[in-house]
């Protein structure tokens, strides 16, 4: 999906929900979806505060959290970085394949495995409240490119 498409997508998920996308919520976004790989909460600092003199952290960190919440945007733990979510509309768990050599992150929707780790949970007597399942590796392209 392209930046705009996102963008509107999301916007119209916000009205729909009653919750406010603000001028810096939205920026926030069109950063992450246009870089396309994972991108950390300090440069996004940097590349908003050459457009917002009163862009600080917590502005970020706001943003991101609202973004995250929404489920626009998921962050990646292994690299405290934060990537557009591809399928925004799913309301399910999502897993991640990353790319070791050149970044690229691909977002993956098996909501078997989701709901396997959630069965297994409920049976121990134990409540989920976040769900990150990161495989690391090599894409396709680094590979056929000689990767090891």
């Amino acid at each position: 999906m392209n930046t705009s498409a996102l963008l509107q997508q999301a916007e119209s998920q916000c009205i729909t929900r009653g919750v406010r996308f603000t001028p810096i919520r939205r920026r926030v976004l069109e950063l992450i979806v246009d870089n396309g790989g994972g991108l950390k909460a300090y440069d996004l600092l940097d590349q908003l505060s050459s457009e917002h003199a009163s862009a600080r952290p917590p502005t970020v960190y706001r943003a991101l959290d609202f973004l995250i919440a929404e489920g626009f945007v998921h962050r990646i733990e292994s690299q405290n970085a934060y990537i557009a979510c591809a399928c925004p509309e799913h309301a399910h768990g999502f897993q991640l394949l990353i790319c070791r050599r050149c970044g690229h992150v691909e977002e993956l929707h098996l909501d078997a495995i989701s709901e396997e780790l959630g069965s297994l949970a409920k049976e121990r007597g134990f409540h989920i409240e976040r769900q990150t399942i990161e495989l690391q590796g090599l894409c396709a392209e680094c590979r056929a490119n000689g990767g090891k």
